[in-house]
């Protein structure tokens, strides 16, 4: 997948269909606060500083709350030869669609 950028729709049938896995590269308060259903939350100081054990194996696809932090998260992870798209409009787009949003830490994602 080149890096580029989706809207969260194409970016929820990706993560359902397995083919991808979202990075949520906010902080874990905002993570708690409301993510997506499988996200796997990346704390972004891990992410910059090179120390995230990213998943390996499907396409990256990093959100935030804008897209502002995505888009960094994105670049940062092609300059390491990773490709990746971020979600345009982040998970505040995501939410306004109607997309499942779970909150708290649980299950739903993993923290790296």
């Amino acid at each position: 997948m080149p890096n580029s950028r989706i809207t969260p729709a194409l970016a929820h049938r990706l993560l359902r269909d397995g083919t991808a896995v979202l990075l949520d590269v906010r902080e874990p308060d905002e993570f708690r606060a409301g993510h997506a259903p499988g996200a796997v939350q990346v704390a972004p100081a891990a992410l910059a500083d090179g120390t995230a054990d990213l998943p390996t194996g499907r396409d990256l696809v990093p959100v935030c709350r804008s897209g502002n932090r995505s888009r960094r998260a994105a670049a940062l992870l092609a300059e390491r030869g990773v490709a990746s798209v971020d979600v345009v409009g982040g998970m505040r787009d995501w939410a306004a669609l109607g997309l499942p949003v779970r909150t708290g830490s649980g299950a739903a994602g993993t923290v790296i």
